[in-house]
């Protein structure tokens, strides 16, 4: 063999002896990550505790990874508590209703949504009907949810929190009247309860409005009712035009804590 040869089959050789080497490396090393991977899942399934601490420590730095990128806090469970819903996904007369109302009041249609979707399922329950809860709603507040009296009454529904406060402690406090639905849902109850005291619709309204001993409400339940029935029209698929809403009114409802209606008594009271 001429050296030339020897010189060819030396560096085969060698080259062999490297690929080699380097299979059995990268093997061994596969092997000791699947070994030390299969170890890690064995440990962490024995111990919750140690892989609960890996998830919230892995959590606080991808958090912070975020925070890092965008240069706001984020906290991607935020929309849970937003109170929205597309209205596209509503009955077509709630969708109606939603879109009228959003014109009107210039208020985002989503939040609208959201309450008139609460609105009808509260009414459905209470044997009221919903176009009556949101005429209240729009008179009252105009339909924000931090709206407040200069005699305190709160929230969408604008109900006097102080003298009702017994109403939210079920929904954790005096505060939750700042939640929209929550707002929605105590108003309701209140307005049920005004409604079998007076023993009429008008005569109800004119209670919650604070206005029972009065000869006069301002004309509050003439709002009201009107703005009921221009929604009744929307829901039925009418053209109703839309007006500039006038200033919302921050009136307090100061109706002592009833024993609630039957059923079927305020529903009577409700279609008169």
């Amino acid at each position: 063999m001429t050296a030339l040869g020897q010189i060819a089959q030396g560096v085969r050789t060698f080259a062999s002896d490297v690929a080699q080497g380097f299979f059995e490396i990268t093997h061994n090393g596969f092997a000791l990550v699947g070994l030390a991977v299969v170890f890690a899942a064995i440990t962490l399934t024995a111990r919750p505790d140690l892989r609960q601490t890996g998830e919230v420590k892995l959590i606080s730095w991808l958090q912070a990874r975020q925070i890092a990128a965008l240069g706001i806090e984020v906290e991607s469970g935020a929309i849970e508590r937003a109170t929205a819903t597309n209205p596209k996904s509503l009955p077509k007369q709630q969708a109606a209703v939603a879109y009228w109302l959003s014109r009107k009041y210039r208020v985002a249609p989503e939040p609208l949504g959201a309450l008139v979707a609460e609105a009808y399922d509260i009414g459905a329950r209470t044997k009221l009907d919903p176009t009556l809860i949101l005429a209240v709603m729009a008179i009252e507040s105009g339909f924000n949810p931090f709206a407040q009296s200069p005699v305190g009454a709160q929230g969408l529904m604008q109900v006097m929190t102080g003298v009702h406060s017994d109403k939210y402690e079920s929904f954790g406090g005096k505060l939750a009247a700042f939640d929209p639905v929550t707002n929605l849902r105590v108003g309701v109850k209140v307005l049920q309860e005004c409604i079998a005291r007076a023993g009429s619709l008008e005569g109800g309204l004119k209670f919650y409005v604070g206005a029972a001993n009065l000869d006069d409400d301002g004309g509050y339940a003439s709002k009201v009712m009107a703005e009921h029935q221009r929604l009744h029209l929307v829901a039925t698929g009418k053209a109703v035009p839309t007006f500039v809403a006038p200033p919302a009114q921050s009136i307090p409802v100061v109706a002592p804590p009833l024993a609630p209606a039957t059923g079927d008594k305020v529903a009577a009271l409700a279609s008169s």
